[in-house]
């Protein structure tokens, strides 16, 4: 059974920073490029960030750039988002998802989590 199971969300002061975590099973993870989406309510899933399956590459959205890091552990099979510089327009649901092929600069995905609720506020 595939799991992707996302933690370390919550409230955070505005500058203020939080790692997102997510733990998978029940596919070869290594093989599998990982994504960071975020969705607010009322608007369109975005992606945010994603890195290979290798972790050599990443990529970010403009929004986040320089503010949020991805990384990724193979042995452990986790993928973290480090936030730092934390605004208002920053909260959001966040998820991560796993994609196996094609370029993984895209929002699709073949295993998604469930979501961790990320809140920016003073």
């Amino acid at each position: 059974q595939v799991q992707l199971v996302e933690s370390g969300g919550g409230l955070v002061q505005p500058g203020g920073s939080l790692t997102l975590s997510c733990t998978a099973s029940g596919f070869t993870f290594r093989n599998y490029a990982m994504k960071w989406f975020r969705q607010i309510p009322g608007q369109a899933r975005e992606l945010i960030a994603a890195i290979t399956a290798s972790g050599i590459n990443n990529k970010y959205a403009d929004s986040v750039t320089g503010r949020f890091t991805i990384s990724r552990d193979n042995a452990k099979n986790a993928v973290s988002l480090q936030m730092n510089s934390l605004k208002p327009e920053d909260t959001a649901v966040y998820y991560c998802a796993a994609q196996s092929s094609g370029y993984y600069w895209t929002s699709n995905s073949d295993y998604w989590g469930q979501g961790t609720q990320v809140t920016v506020s003073s």
